[in-house]
Parts: structure tokens; C-alpha cells; sequence
């Protein structure tokens, strides 16, 4: 099936020779236009495109969220298997069907040979972090290489409302032709970000709780030591991150002595590291009990973003709960579950919640000793 429909292509693409004479051939070409990528190359592509791939860590997600899915061809064997923290995936299983054109992953390099196979219009990919890179792949394939970004390698605010991902998500509309759900979708996260920052801007720091979350992903789960500094979802409802006193942004471990002389009011903890924070509870019950967020029931849960980058929905819902949870009366008519129901809906089609719960558990408080 896949042999004659790989045929049937080749053949459709010898329609345009035409013959003058008996041995003349002229290739009509085909209309191409030039679009700006997010490394700042020109580049051109089909001006009608129908066949397309996202390869790279995020690059699928971005396109779920802006593109036509009908267009998609295959998929990295990175995007199978387990997809359950990965809500575009279990918005759209039928992906996971389509045919592999690499590993996938942040460690393999695209595989050429495979991405021929599907014969691509465009490729749309956050591999390449430098023009050298992108255009060794487009240079293999003879395709074009469209590279998206999500705007740096620090999870920060503007990972998840930054312009960056903006860009990307209206470059997939203006080359897949339709840019309309890329403008929605653009809209939805702009305005979520403008809403989390009206809401909490003007309450004094004195009137704030301090908090700290622990157990974040970091190419792997970890426990409680895993954190950030400068965290996206504190620091788009203006929360007091104790963290923030190291002077670092983005991923870090940190002494487990340095969380108790911290002693955070509350504590979130990604239910990616759950586990490992309940295991290392049992085995040091002392050190946690001796935080006031644990004595006082002040720990609570967020669900897991990070997968293969950032799920950009996943991480807008924790920060509504997260609000939630430390703004009470400025969340007031904020239903978490509800909430993290509707964005799935602007961004993905569906209200995927309650599979996130069957996944990872709920929003709500923590108890580490049971």
C-alpha cells in the first residue's frame, strides 16, 4: 500500500514535463514563495502545501496547535507509544499511526532517508539551532526545512507567551495556507497570559505567601531538589518564588537544607515527581515533616508539562491553579478542572482533564505520608 502510494506520487509529480517536439522536456516549476524561519533564513517553499512533517522537540505539538492535521504524513517514533503527557497526542491518536520518519528525541539527528520515504512538501522542525544545521537537512532531502522555535532553552514567561512561539505558530498558518486556527490559537494564549497578569499585578508582595516548586522534569523526573528559578507559572501571577534569592532562572537542584532554611508557606509538587518525592519521604519522613507547608497541609499538586518541550496548555492550567491556590479571592470564579478543560478546548479540540487525572492525579493537596 505504502510502495503504490509513494508511486503514485512520483507519477503525479512527472505530470508537469511538458514535451515539445519529440525530445524537448521542459519541468514546469512549480510557485514557490519565501517566509522567514525563526533562525531568521529565507526560505522558500510551495506556495500550496499538503504534505507535511514536524520533526524535533515540540515541533508536533506547535503544529497540532496551529496546522491542518490532514496534511501531516508521519511522525517521529518519539510521538508513539506513551502519549499520556502528551495532550495534543491523546487529543489526535490518530497520529501515533502515521508513518515514522525517525526516533525522534532530543539526542537522535533527523533521519533523511526515512523523511523521504513520505515525501514532504515542507519540514517543520525545532532540531536546528543554527542555520549550518538546517541547511545540512534541507541540502539531504532536497525539502524545505522550516525551523519554529519556542523561544530559547530556559522554560521563562515568554517560553510559554513569548513572541517566539507566536511567531512559530503563524508561520505554520501562512504556509499550510489557512491562518486561522494559528490566529486563534495565538489569541487564546495571549489573552491567558494577559488575564494571570491582571489579575495578580497589583496585590502587595507583603499580602503574598512564599512557595516553592519542587519534583519539575528535567530531561528525566526527579524529587524535590529539582526546581526553577525565575519559574514561568510564578512569575506570570507575580508569586513570591524563594528560589528566586539564588539569583538563577531556569532548571536547578538545589540542597534539601536550603529548602528548610526557605521554609516556604506552600509547596507544589509536579505530579511527574510525585513518586520519587513520596519514596524519599519514607525513607527521611524527618526532614518533611520539619517544613511548615507539610505540618500545615500547604502542599500541593500541578500536573506535568514538560514531555518532549513544553505542553503550552498543560503549563497555562497549572498557572490557573496555581493562582488558584495562592490568590484565592482573585481566582474566585476560577474552577481548576474547568479551566484546564477549556484551554484543552481553544488549543486542542478537546477537554482532556479527566485523562490527565487518570494519568497523574488531580489538583488538590498532597498527602506524603499516605
Amino acid at each position: 500500500m505504502k510502495q503504490h502510494r509513494i508511486m503514485t506520487l512520483l507519477l503525479i509529480a512527472l505530470v508537469p514535463l511538458l514535451f515539445i517536439g519529440c525530445k524537448t522536456a521542459v519541468l514546469v516549476p512549480v510557485e514557490q514563495v519565501t517566509i522567514t524561519d525563526l533562525l531568521g533564513r529565507q526560505v522558500s517553499v510551495p506556495a500550496q502545501v499538503e504534505r507535511v512533517i514536524a520533526i524535533g522537540p515540540g515541533a508536533l505539538r506547535l503544529y497540532v496547535y496551529a496546522g491542518n492535521l490532514d496534511y501531516v504524513v508521519g511522525v517521529e517514533e518519539m510521538e508513539t507509544g506513551d502519549v499520556s503527557g502528551k495532550p495534543y497526542m491523546l487529543a489526535n491518536p490518530s497520529l501515533a499511526e502515521l508513518s515514522i520518519v525517525g526516533l525522534g528525541g532530543p539526542n537522535n539527528a533527523p533521519d533523511p532517508e526515512k523523511i523521504l520515504t513520505v515525501l514532504p512538501d515542507v519540514i517543520f522542525s525545532t532540531y536546528a539551532t543554527d542555520a549550518v544545521a538546517a541547511g545540512e537537512l534541507q541540502s539531504k532531502t532536497g525539502i524545505p526545512v522550516v525551523v519554529l522555535s519556542y523561544g530559547g532553552a530556559s522554560f521563562g514567561t515568554t517560553a510559554i507567551f513569548g513572541q517566539a512561539v507566536q511567531d512559530s505558530l503563524r508561520l505554520i498558518g501562512q504556509i499550510t495556507g489557512d491562518a486561522t486556527k494559528a490566529q486563534a490559537a495565538i489569541d487564546f494564549i495571549r489573552q491567558a497570559g494577559q488575564d494571570l497578569e491582571k489579575r495578580t499585578a497589583d496585590i502587595p508582595d507583603s499580602d503574598k505567601l512564599t512557595v516553592y516548586v519542587g519534583g519539575l522534569g528535567a530531561k528525566g523526573t526527579h524529587g524535590i531538589e529539582s526546581t526553577q528559578g525565575q519559574y514561568a507559572l510564578l512569575d506570570v501571577i507575580h508569586a513570591r518564588n524563594v528560589v528566586d534569592e539564588t539569583g538563577q532562572s531556569g532548571s536547578l537542584m538545589i540542597d534539601k537544607e536550603k529548602l528548610l532554611e526557605w521554609d516556604p508557606d506552600v509547596i507544589f509538587i509536579d505530579q511527574g515527581g510525585y513518586a520519587t518525592v513520596v519514596e524519599d519521604y519514607r525513607k527521611n519522613p524527618t526532614f518533611y515533616d520539619a517544613l511548615s507547608a507539610v505540618r500545615n497541609g500547604a502542599v500541593y499538586s500541578q500536573l506535568p508539562y514538560n514531555y518532549y518541550s513544553t505542553n503550552l496548555d498543560t503549563a497555562i492550567a497549572d498557572a490557573y491553579y496555581l493562582g488558584k491556590v495562592l490568590y484565592p479571592e482573585a481566582f474566585a470564579d476560577i474552577d481548576p478542572g474547568r479551566k484546564a478543560d477549556e484551554i484543552y478546548q481553544a488549543l486542542l479540540g478537546k477537554p482532556l482533564y479527566a485523562k490527565m487525572v487518570e494519568a497523574f492525579g488531580k489538583f488538590g493537596t498532597l498527602k506524603l505520608g499516605e
